[in-house]
């Protein structure tokens, strides 16, 4: 079976936006476990406009499935991760202004930082992932810096998907044919969704992980809107 890791991002940007803390993230986070998730994600930016650094000390002893820490590895983010010592940490090359992520490593052009990182983080036996687009390119190399697992963006997929376009499955089928032989875990993530995971985890093979926040949050909105709105009416009447 294929894990579930909640991205809870997006419950941290609803509590920021009023102040205070509601929603709770922590108990979000509980909740979400009690309900089979196997993992929790969280990503920090520099600016914490939704998970705050904080809030990934403050989640560490009560995420009892998988904690994955995503972000840019920079001084302070590794300092981090070496405290907590996360199930997983996912590099991810997100620039300082960026809205989400919108792109893998080039891993020939980092091949050397990234090497230095992974084993940093491999040596305090955290399993190290890294964020990469679907283009066999930037696997080729993956024996030298030696992840245990990368973590696919799939955003293309998600979108050609949305139009009909399911041909769009074929460079993450190439990649993950790659990663097999070279026996590196594959996980994947960005714009996965109801409508379009199914698709994508059949035609995957040995998908170990999926991380999922916007859409999961998104559609929990739609899913259980009806339930809470009929509570409202039911207490008024």
């Amino acid at each position: 079976m294929t894990k579930l890791s909640v991205n809870i991002n997006k419950i941290a940007t609803l509590r920021n936006a009023r102040g205070g803390n509601s929603p709770d993230l922590i108990e979000f986070a509980k909740k979400i476990q009690i309900f089979g998730a196997q993992g929790i994600t969280v990503h920090p930016r520099p600016d914490e406009r939704h998970i705050r650094y904080s809030d990934v000390y403050q989640l560490s002893p009560i995420v009892n499935t998988e904690f994955n820490i995503e972000g840019n590895p920079n001084e302070k983010f590794i300092k981090m991760v070496l405290e907590i010592k996360p199930t997983q940490v996912t590099l991810v090359p997100d620039g300082i202004n960026d809205i989400t992520s919108s792109s893998g490593w080039d891993t020939i052009k980092n091949e050397s930082f990234l090497t230095e990182i992974v084993d940093e983080f491999k040596r305090n036996k955290i399993r190290t992932s890294i964020f990469l687009n679907p283009e066999t390119k930037f696997i080729e190399n993956l024996h030298k810096i030696d992840p245990d697992r990368i973590e696919l963006y799939t955003e293309d997929y998600a979108v050609n998907y949305k139009q009909g376009n399911y041909a769009a499955i074929g460079p993450y089928v190439e990649c993950a044919e790659l990663l097999n032989q070279l026996n590196i875990g594959i996980n994947a993530g960005h714009d996965l969704s109801l409508n379009n995971i199914e698709f994508f985890k059949k035609k995957i093979n040995n998908l170990l992980e999926v991380s999922i926040g916007h859409a999961l949050i998104t559609e929990s909105l739609f899913l259980g809107i009806e339930a809470v709105v009929k509570s409202y009416l039911q207490k008024l009447s």
